[in-house]
């Protein structure tokens, strides 16, 4: 049985450019401008995702219905991976999400008078303020830079809104659309719910606000040269195991290659981007995955021996994945390859 070691520190530097090692760094950017004209919303069903819902309906015992759609002549109200924008309607008027949001043609905003806004920590996790003219603010409590609800107001009941994904895919990547869950406050009508789930009344009313935003986690790709198992036949490949710190929240994923995608020349000859690198299912869809819980001192990855067999040279790519705030990461610090003669 032999082994192959491949000795690098792998990191992914998020927000700052390309990391070591070429690390090819690729970011969903999902900011949009600040339009006030015409309806901008990606709250149902303003979303491709979700054409055709009519989930888009908050509910206060005072209040009644507030619409995050599409209040009349406004926006709508637009999920950002940073922040919330744009109105809700009600019948005591529009519940602004942002102090950036404009209160005329003119353009200006109201941020120099108050600094108020819905903060999305990248997760799904709402925090801040929303304002009425009539009922004055509205909490949606939690802290921007986490998911604690320690900065809550004083109220004998923490509360936060969180946007949950409709379900993940086989890499376990988030799918839209997300649905708004828990509780915002406000002193003078009390609780807005956002969902019927959460005071149990979905058989009286299924209520709901749904948004084609979801969480995004960056990705970084690596690499590796291509290896020679000297096995003329081809060797068995058996597993990768790597020694590294994935934080809970993260994740590495791996392909493993041995042979090219065009299929007028073999191993080593493949170019560069001619190896076909695929995962457990041998499709290049799929990945394998690490454990991505709590630190990974040695992480080991099973491969499909009927999948990876018979092949003499490989490389691999190793993909680190963010958590969904986009500010933490995971570390290789050693991959190894396992093959049978």
């Amino acid at each position: 049985m032999r082994k192959i070691f491949k000795r690098n520190q792998i990191f992914l530097a998020v927000g700052l450019g390309l990391a070591a090692f070429s690390i090819l760094l690729v970011r969903e950017i999902r900011e949009a401008p600040r339009v006030r004209a015409s309806n901008i919303t990606n709250i149902c069903p303003g979303d491709s995702s979700c054409l055709g819902s009519t989930d888009h309906w908050a509910w206060n015992d005072i209040v009644g219905w507030i619409d995050f759609y599409n209040p009349p002549g406004d926006p709508g109200v637009l999920v950002q991976s940073k922040r919330v924008v744009g109105w809700a309607s009600s019948s005591v008027g529009d519940l602004s999400l942002n102090c950036e949001n404009t209160g005329n043609s003119s353009g200006n905003d109201f941020c120099s008078q108050s600094n108020y806004k819905v903060y999305n920590n990248g997760a799904g996790y709402l925090s801040g303020w929303a304002w009425n003219d009539v009922v004055g603010w509205i909490s949606f409590c939690g802290d921007p830079n986490s998911i604690s609800t320690d900065k809550c107001p004083q109220v004998a009941q923490k509360y936060q809104v969180v946007l949950l994904p409709s379900g993940t895919d086989a890499n376990g990547n988030d799918l839209p659309p997300s649905t708004f869950n828990g509780w915002a406050w406000n002193d003078a009508v009390g609780w807005i719910s956002f969902n019927c789930l959460d005071p149990g009344f979905c058989g009286t009313s299924d209520y709901k606000v749904k948004t084609g935003w979801y969480a995004t986690s960056t990705y970084g790709d690596v690499y590796s040269s291509i290896f020679d198992t000297g096995v003329t036949g081809g060797a068995q490949f058996n597993s990768i195991t790597v020694i590294g710190d994935i934080p809970s929240g993260t994740n590495f994923l791996f392909q493993l290659a041995t042979t090219c995608t065009n299929s007028g020349s073999s191993p080593p000859s493949c170019s560069s981007n001619d190896w076909k690198f695929i995962g457990p299912d041998g499709t290049t869809n799929t990945f394998y995955q690490g454990s991505g819980v709590g630190s990974c001192s040695t992480c080991y990855v099973k491969l499909d021996y009927q999948v990876h067999n018979n092949a003499r040279y490989f490389r691999y790519r190793v993909r680190l994945k963010s958590d969904k705030t986009q500010n933490i990461t995971p570390r290789v610090d050693d991959v190894i390859v396992n093959w049978s003669p």
